[in-house]
């Protein structure tokens, strides 16, 4: 288990990490956005990296997050979160209320749920679309060969902006060409920012483009539930 010093250590490691692989990459560190994913982890465990001037979080749950955020947002202003997991369409209410970005509109049913509460709301999360670039039928996102047409039915059909691409590639596989292939895709789109790159793989995701890495384990350490976790 990863107590508070460890914590505070391993995010400055991870940033340092971040730093040597943008400029490794010929870019300039501050274009990456380091997304401390805190999922499964109580408010004891999140206090010390707030305390190391992490600002960015991101949690898989809308339920989870609804029950330790607010307070925890409420005593440190400038937290900015972001919901990295998949996202239920009659939990979009929730998202848009809570999350500052949203890195997994997946389906036109999530989109027009979205872009409904959007406009109700008045808040505009940024928005990631996810490509499922390892097609695999256990995970979401939208195929890479369909992208193209769901980037155009978010725009055009329900007047969503989006501003970039989230993926994650196989576990099995070397990430590196899913990296590549995401960038192409926001390429061609005019999308500037890009979700990719997780503790085992970030660097390699920074030398890809990446604008967003989500770095959770080499933070927090290993995942531990959390009770009445939905």
């Amino acid at each position: 288990m990863i107590e508070t010093m460890d914590r505070q250590s391993a995010i400055t490691t991870v940033r340092e990490e971040i730093v040597r692989a943008a400029r490794d990459a010929g870019r300039d560190p501050a274009t990456v956005t380091l997304v401390a994913v805190s999922k499964t982890f109580g408010v004891e465990a999140i206090e010390p990296v707030i305390a190391a001037g992490q600002r960015v979080f991101g949690e898989n749950r809308v339920q989870e997050a609804k029950a330790k955020w607010p307070a925890l947002i409420a005593r440190h202003p400038g937290i900015e979160l972001h919901l990295v997991g998949s996202l239920q369409s009659n939990k979009a209410k929730d998202a848009v209320a809570l999350f500052d970005a949203i890195h997994s509109v997946d389906r036109t049913s999530l989109a027009e749920a979205l872009a409904k509460e959007i406009v109700k709301q008045g808040r505009r999360p940024l928005l990631f679309v996810e490509v499922n670039t390892g097609a695999e039928t256990q995970k979401s996102g939208v195929l890479p060969q369909e992208a193209d047409a769901f980037l155009a039915a978010c725009r055009d059909r329900y007047g969503l902006v989006i501003s970039g691409l989230m993926c994650i590639p196989p576990h099995e596989e070397a990430p590196a060409p899913h990296f590549a292939l995401t960038a192409k895709i926001a390429r061609r789109n005019g999308l500037k920012l890009l979700s990719m790159g997780m503790s085992a793989d970030f660097p390699t995701a920074i030398a890809f483009g990446a604008t967003h890495v989500r770095v959770g384990t080499a933070i927090f350490g290993t995942r531990v539930p959390i009770r009445n976790e939905l």
